[in-house]
């Protein structure tokens, strides 16, 4: 399976050409970066540190979606949005785990999934996901005594706030005590705030040094709090699920699908 990879002179997008070149049955077929990126012509396996691969990195996607099956891009909204429409044109498989897209851009990437199979995901790990499922559970189980706090820990070149996981737990909380997080979310304290309302679900947000990213649901009740954690360790567990779901989605039928879908978990 021919696989390119958007943001692929970044820091995933490197790990990427990496685990997807050690993958049985894909092969690095292409990258995409900006035009004016200095990366431009540049060979993919020089970059992630495999030596030579004869696969250079190109400014013009057209060319490249007429020989390719798969993309996995881990870029910014803009370049998502404008990639799923060639995606849906090329109905080919495209794994998103671009994060900080808004209801308009999910909106454009439903469309694009009418012709494409689209995999998104606000995370690609396996321990991830199945930590949404248990919080979604234990906000079921546990009675609205019981308040909801998101924290998450990014390293200092992290763009977005809350993280796309961060939401993504969130929102599994808010399904579990059936909830609309947009209108039940806390994203900000300061100053004078009052008590916490009940049924809120707050997010507190940390950037700093090198750290990949770590994720706390917490239970806050009468007299204990239950605390659910993530820690990743390194960039390989994001690209390894991502392979995953390109794999998955091969021979699916166009469509939106998540990471629960790819795992059985829904």
């Amino acid at each position: 399976m021919k696989i390119a990879i958007a943001g692929a002179a970044g820091r995933m997008g490197r790990v990427l050409t990496r685990i997807v070149h050690e993958t049985e049955g894909l092969e690095v077929a292409g990258g995409i970066e900006p035009k004016g990126s200095s990366a431009v012509g540049a060979d993919m396996g020089e970059l992630a540190g495999l030596g030579p691969l004869g696969v250079k990195i190109t400014d013009e996607p057209l060319a490249l979606f007429t020989r390719i099956e798969g993309l996995i891009d881990f870029t910014v909204p803009k370049a998502t949005l404008a990639l799923a429409e060639l995606s849906a044109q090329a109905r080919i498989v495209h794994v998103i785990g671009t994060t900080g897209i808004d209801k308009e851009g999910d909106e454009k990437i439903k469309a694009a999934a009418r012709h494409a199979r689209i995999v998104k995901s606000g995370n690609m790990s396996l321990g991830v996901n199945l930590l949404a499922a248990l919080v979604r559970k234990v906000a079921a189980t546990l009675g609205p005594d019981f308040d909801i706090e998101v924290l998450e820990m990014h390293h200092k070149h992290k763009i977005d706030a809350p993280s796309g996981t961060a939401l993504l737990l969130g929102q599994a909380a808010a399904e579990g005590r059936k909830l609309d997080l947009t209108k039940s979310s806390v994203r900000a304290r300061d100053g004078h705030t009052g008590a916490r309302p009940e049924g809120h679900i707050g997010f507190a947000t940390l950037r700093g040094g090198s750290v990949v990213g770590e994720h706390t649901v917490m239970f806050a009740g009468p007299d204990e709090r239950i605390e659910l954690t993530h820690r990743a360790a390194s960039r390989d567990l994001f690209a390894r699920g991502a392979v995953r779901a390109t794999l998955w989605a091969q021979d699916k039928k166009p469509g939106l699908y998540s990471m629960a879908d790819v795992l059985g978990l829904e």
